[in-house]
Order: structure tokens, then sequence, then C-alpha cells
């Protein structure tokens, strides 16, 4: 593993370092393993791992190619590995959300254009006085999507929507047990846009974090982090 490690950050390097573009397509694998000094086993074995990650894409019969390093490309890995994690852990990713979305809510206040700031009024308005449970949380991941998009900041949009999954479960099991969570939500939906509307950031990044933090919330009283199965009981990794 060692070696492979090596093999893998020589390749990182080239990157970095500008030798290796994104779309480029990686020397042949005999001169590429005699360049760095490594056998051709374990420059396959790097290759193999940084393909996985989706640094590196390999075509059959057309060689090795960096990708095209997009962050939303990258962060499907980190979305895989977040859809792994159990009950427990899903007050940490809240807890990652109320740190990022509220910043991206800000930034929307100053970047969103105009024109995307009427689409997300639609979207909402679209939902009606009293939408389903299934409906407003549609609308829910729609919004927060447009929103980290609004952010101007590609890479801060990604890591969001890989936080969407670990999440949806809890959101879900929210909507159909609380008592007013649906207008609730709803309503704070509309607060933070009408924020974005009248190109506010602080007050954007303000109604954000009480929306999530809301949901972050339920999920303390809901799960028994400190019983024995860390939060099984109400389902919120394993189904409803």
């Amino acid at each position: 593993m060692r070696v492979t490690d090596e093999a893998i950050d020589r390749i990182k390097q080239m990157i970095v370092s500008g030798e290796l573009q994104p779309g480029d397509r990686l020397p042949r694998e005999a001169d590429l393993a005699a360049r760095l000094g490594l056998s051709r086993n374990s420059l396959r074995e790097a290759v193999k791992a940084l393909a996985l990650i989706r640094i590196l894409e390999v075509r059959q019969g057309d060689g090795t190619f960096v990708t095209s390093l997009d962050p939303s490309l990258l962060m499907e890995t980190m979305g895989f590995v977040l859809d792994l994690h159990q009950d427990a852990s899903v007050l940490e990713f809240f807890e990652v959300r109320r740190i990022l979305e509220p910043a991206a809510a800000a930034r929307a206040a100053l970047r969103m254009p105009d024109e995307d700031v009427t689409a997300l009024r639609k979207l909402l308005d679209d939902l009606g006085e009293e939408p389903s449970a299934d409906d407003q949380l549609a609308c829910d991941v729609e919004f927060h999507r447009l929103l980290a998009i609004g952010s101007g900041n590609r890479a801060l949009a990604s890591i969001i929507e890989s936080l969407r999954q670990p999440t949806y479960r809890a959101r879900i099991w929210r909507g159909l047990t609380q008592t007013g969570a649906v207008a609730r939500s709803v309503a704070e939906h509309r607060s933070i846009l009408e924020a974005i509307a009248a190109r506010e950031p602080e007050v954007a990044r303000a109604w954000a974090t009480v929306h999530i933090a809301g949901v972050e919330r339920w999920i303390q009283d809901a799960v028994d982090l400190d019983g024995p199965d860390r939060g099984g009981g109400v389902g919120l990794a394993s189904g409803l």
C-alpha cells in the first residue's frame, strides 16, 4: 500500500502543479511508470484508486484521462460515504448544514440574479396554501438546491448537495410526525427568500440558521442518542 500511496501522490502532484490539466490524457502506462520510478502494477493500482474517487477516468481502448475535476463530480464520492452513515450521525450532518447553508444564503442575497430569485419565489408559490408533506419535501429539496447554487460558489453548492441524502429521511419523518412542521418549513423558506430578495445577507443567514436548527432540535428530541440503539427507534436511516 505504501508504494501505491506514493504512486497516487505522484499523480496528484502532476495535477496540482498543472502538468496534467482537466481532460488531459495520461502518458502510456509503461512510460509513466518509468518516469515516476514505479512498477506498472503500483501505477495500475493508483489509477484504479483515483478513478474510484473521480479524479481519473479509464476509457477502454482509449487511455486514462484526468476528469473535468468539477466539484459536483468530485463530491459524488463524499455523497456515497455519507450514505453509509447511520441514525446517530444524522445530527452531525445537520450541524455541518447549519454551518454551511446560512453562509450560502448570505452569499445568495448578494449574488443570486433577479431572475433566479423570481424562480425561487415561483417554486414556493406553486406549492399552494396547504401542501402535503410529500409536496413540501420535494419543494424543500429544490429550494435548498437552488439556494446553494445561488451562492455563486460551485464547491460550496456541491458540498451542500452531498449532505442532502443523509438528512433526507429525517426530514420525511419530521414532516409526517411533527404537528405544524410543513407550515413552519414553508414559512421559514419564505423568510429566507424575502431576505434574499431584499438583498439582506445577514437576515438571510439568520433565517437559514433558524430553519436548519429547527430540524436539528427536533432530531435531538426524537432520537435517544444515549440509548443502546443510538437512535434506531425512529428509523431515520433504516427506513420508515
